[in-house]
C-alpha cells in the first residue's frame, strides 16, 4: 500500500489545510456569518438566508460540520447547526501564532509603496 501526500504533513497541517478548504467557498462564508448573527439555525433557515436551493446548503453544512467548524442537534424532525467554538479557538490560535510571527519580521528588507 502506497503512502498518500498528507502522510508526509502533521496532522495538525492536515487539519488546517481541510480547515481551509472547507472556507474556501463564499457560500460556507456566507453560512459561517449567519450562524455568527443568529448563533444557531436550521436548514430551512438558511435556505430562507442564500440564494441557493435546499439540496446545495445541505451539501455545504455537510462540508462545514465534517471538518468541525460547525456542529449539529437534533431538534424535532430538523438538525439546528451553530458554530463548533473549540475548532475556532483552534483557528484562533493557529493564526495568531502566525501573526505573532510575521509582525516581527521584515520581508525582503524592502519598503512596500
Amino acid at each position: 500500500m502506497g503512502i498518500t501526500k498528507t502522510d508526509h504533513f502533521t496532522e495538525k497541517q492536515n487539519q488546517m489545510a481541510a480547515i481551509a478548504k472547507a472556507l474556501g467557498h463564499p457560500a460556507r462564508i456566507a453560512i459561517i456569518e449567519h450562524l455568527l448573527k443568529v448563533n444557531q439555525c436550521i436548514c430551512g433557515d438558511l435556505v430562507n438566508e442564500l440564494p441557493l436551493a435546499q439540496a446545495t446548503i445541505s451539501q455545504h453544512l455537510k462540508e462545514l460540520k465534517s471538518v468541525g467548524l460547525i456542529q449539529g442537534s437534533i431538534e424535532g424532525n430538523s438538525l439546528c447547526y451553530c458554530i463548533n467554538l473549540e475548532t475556532f479557538e483552534l483557528l484562533k490560535n493557529y493564526f495568531g501564532q502566525i501573526i505573532s510571527v510575521v509582525q516581527n519580521q521584515k520581508c525582503c528588507e524592502t519598503e512596500v509603496k
